[in-house]
């Protein structure tokens, strides 16, 4: 059976990011994992205006809306903005630098 979702309209789950994260006071994420199938989890991630750090495992990602940076601390950055397809590899410490609220579509391989 195939699947499809709507990621700009899917409902997420914002909290504002713990102190350890969050280099801009009050910033915030959201967070739905939307499907699991065929090995993979696919699902929608928001950040507000404003800086955090956190590591990710080995993720594909599509930015739908916003615009900042994300770097890594293995070297290399990623310019954010609608329509760029962006790959973080596990274990990398990075650091997103968001200056219009951003949304993206995620893929990451299923846990097993």
């Amino acid at each position: 059976m195939i699947h499809s979702f709507d990621a700009t309209s899917t409902a997420t789950e914002r909290e504002d990011l713990p102190a350890e994260k969050s280099l801009t006071p009050g910033t915030w994420t959201g967070y739905a994992e939307v499907l699991e199938d065929a090995g993979l989890e696919v699902g929608v991630w928001e950040h507000g205006v404003g800086s955090s750090h956190d590591t990710f495992g080995d993720e594909v990602f599509v930015v739908l809306s916003g615009r900042g940076v994300v770097r890594s601390s293995s070297g290399g950055e990623i310019v954010l903005a609608p329509g760029v397809v962006g790959v973080l590899h596990a274990d990398d410490h990075t650091t997103w630098e968001i200056t219009e609220p951003l949304r993206k579509v995620w893929i990451v391989r299923a846990a097993q």
